[in-house]
């Protein structure tokens, strides 16, 4: 079971500068550069030994301070649906607001764990404020200041308390495929038309609201557990159109699965909504399958195809070795070869290169292109060995790690993608002292 931990609360109490905190990095207040920013509402952070998501709701409210009361409410009612543990944050400058004391209404009638955390206690008279904040009813509240750090490490330790016991997942023989996607673009008409009957109304009963629905998929020469995130019920008073709702639902359902098959509506192109569960995918090292639904309904020129692969591809980069697939779930064109895909990426993602089949290539590969010298230092890289990991990650062991850039990082991972088949797998590159 995957630990997702979401943060609410109202505009410019400092969600995003906590988030940042607990991830360990900036990556928040990146600037708005196509393809840099998709991820920075998402995070991976470790305490304790306790491994959990961060989801920073305030990125997927749409407007600012002017936002309106039922947005924000919305969201706070997603996250008690979706989140293991909510982090309440306020603010110590402005004490109790309306929109705090509706917020904290909301969260007191949930049955999840719930953390207040007063933002902005940066001296010990600030510490006296915080008391108010024991009127919302709430019982954990923590005075920390976001920006420094200052009383984060208390509340991390309560955090980790509330966290469930997470393990490095173990390979499993039968490969779990998740579908995923945002609203609408057709993960329940692929579910119903794989598994032959209309199963995408689950039953509304109290616990049904967090897991994804697994069915042993066991037909047309196919073993596999598909994990169905249409199932999950429809939350009947929220709108299927707000994208923190469906990176939210995506979420779960991408960390415990191995191959996601990953869905975009041909009529739509890929939006910034698909770029951010495209991101999780990426940030999870998932195997993955993009399909592209609904072809059937698109006008057809010369080209088209083509065409329109390059531009999703453009906007995927740098991660653009994976299968991509034009299909109609509705009449189901190509949905056993997207299976079939499935199962290719799965067999990619767990092979295990040996080291020196992978020492012959890559020292080739380096000889003819050397990592550029950088103050007049040379980097040899010596031995290269892929660890054991369920997904790839291979260690270049070298003399001066801290010179390998970027760009020739890059050099090395078209090398490996070109020699081994490890198409649909994200991988990573390590560099170690040798």
């Amino acid at each position: 079971m995957s630990n997702i931990v979401a943060i609410v609360g109202r505009p410019n109490v400092g969600k995003s500068t906590l988030f940042n905190k607990l991830i360990g990095g900036r990556r928040a207040i990146v600037k708005e550069v196509s393809g840099v920013t998709r991820d920075r509402h998402y995070g991976k952070s470790e305490w304790n030994g306790k491994q959990f998501s961060v989801i920073d709701t305030g990125g997927y409210v749409s407007g600012s301070d002017d936002i309106f009361e039922g947005e924000i409410r919305r969201q706070v009612k997603i996250a008690i649906d979706e989140a293991t543990v909510i982090i309440f944050v306020v603010d110590v400058e402005t004490g109790i607001t309306d929109l705090d004391e509706s917020v904290a209404k909301v969260l007191r009638n949930s049955k999840k764990p719930i953390i207040v955390v007063v933002n902005k206690v940066d001296n010990n008279e600030r510490i006296n404020s915080t008391f108010e904040f024991y009127q919302f009813g709430l019982e954990h509240i923590f005075g920390l200041s976001a920006i420094n750090g200052s009383g984060t490490g208390e509340m991390l330790d309560h955090l980790a308390e509330l966290l469930y016991d997470e393990k490095e997942p173990k390979p499993t023989e039968i490969p779990r495929i998740a579908i995923v996607g945002k609203p609408n673009v057709g993960k329940s008409s692929l579910t119903n038309a794989l598994l032959g009957e209309d199963r995408n109304i689950v039953t509304d009963i109290s616990g049904t609201t967090r897991d994804a629905v697994d069915t042993h998929f066991n037909a047309f020469g196919f073993d596999l557990t598909l994990v169905d995130t249409a199932g999950i019920r429809k939350k009947s008073k929220v709108h299927e159109d707000i994208e923190f709702y469906s990176v939210m639902r995506a979420i779960r359902a991408i960390e415990d699965c191995d191959v996601c098959l990953f869905m975009i509506d041909a009529n739509h192109g890929i939006q910034k909504q698909d770029l951010s569960i495209f991101s999780v995918i990426e940030r999870n090292k998932k195997g993955v399958v993009l399909l592209i639904n609904k072809w059937d309904t698109v006008e057809k020129e010369t080209a088209t195809l083509k065409e329109y692969e390059d531009e999703i591809i453009s906007k995927i980069a740098p991660f653009t070795d994976l299968p991509i697939l034009f299909i109609s779930a509705l009449n189901k064109q190509r949905i056993h070869k997207a299976l079939e895909s499935a199962m290719e990426v799965f067999e990619n993602r767990k092979q295990k290169i040996p080291t020196s089949k992978l020492n012959e290539v890559m020292l080739a590969a380096i000889e003819k292109n050397p990592p550029p010298a950088i103050k007049g230092k040379y980097v040899k890289i010596k031995y290269i060995t892929q660890l054991p990991i369920y997904s790839p990650v291979f260690a270049f062991f070298c003399n001066l790690p801290q010179y390998i850039k970027d760009p020739y990082k890059r050099y090395l991972e078209n090398q490996l993608r070109k020699s081994f088949n490890l198409k649909g797998v994200p991988i990573r590159i390590v560099f170690k002292k040798k």
